[in-house]
């Protein structure tokens, strides 16, 4: 891959993340998994470039993370659906005549004049701890992105690189409240302005020389 071919591919990836992690875009799963895997691409590109393994491998080490806890979480989930009573527990509070049949909660009536705090608490519970295991996934993801944003920073001579990364880490950090998750699209916006910052090494600006230091003679 030539550089204008892996900083394409990066924009893209970067732009396709942005819309992926929208709320209300339609399958923005699959946009915003689409759009990290050409910016992996694009890393991949850029390592073998700028000949620093790590700014791909960091990358790869954050993409793994990040599936692992999606999957971890979504066993987690299923765990505490179907492998416990603490949902089934709650619903049948909710709902006094069910079977126990899923496919018969459509047509029944809730009713909640009965719920207490300790019929909430397990599910809350729940809830929390599944979300915790993706929190922590979260983390490991984007300290690793990080690593690899800062390597990329340092080899391109472009900061916002590493602003971004730290920004994504802060934001990770964060996303147990909805500021987090505000920060690290904000990270992704600036590593999408990053890419189109970005020059070959023939173009970057060269540091310039310090003036050779007088010796000071005796008199």
């Amino acid at each position: 891959m030539t550089f204008e071919s892996s900083k394409t591919l990066g924009i893209v990836g970067a732009v396709l993340m942005l819309i992926g992690t929208i709320p209300f875009a339609a399958y923005i799963g699959i946009i915003a998994f689409v759009g990290f895997i050409l910016l992996l691409v694009a890393l991949h590109g850029l390592a073998n470039y700028y000949k620093e393994t790590g700014i791909f491998g960091n990358a790869l080490y954050g993409f793994i993370a990040g599936i692992v806890g999606v999957v971890a979480t979504v066993a987690a989930a299923l765990y505490v659906i179907f492998d416990t009573s603490i949902l089934t527990d709650f619903l049948h509070k909710i709902f006094p005549g069910w079977n126990g049949s899923w496919s018969s909660l459509g047509g029944l009536t809730a009713n909640t004049s009965s719920i207490t705090a300790s019929d909430v608490t397990p599910v809350l519970g729940a809830v929390f701890a599944v979300l915790v295991i993706l929190w922590i996934f979260l983390i490991i993801s984007a300290f690793f992105n990080r690593r690899s944003l800062k390597m990329l920073s340092a080899k391109a001579s472009v900061g916002l690189f590493s602003t971004a990364g730290l920004m994504l880490i802060i934001g990770a950090v964060l996303a147990i409240v909805l500021i987090g998750l505000i920060l690290m699209w904000i990270a992704i916006l600036l590593i999408a302005i990053a890419f189109f910052q970005m020059k070959p090494l023939s173009e970057q600006p060269v540091a310039p020389l310090s003036p050779p230091q007088q010796t000071p003679t005796s008199a």
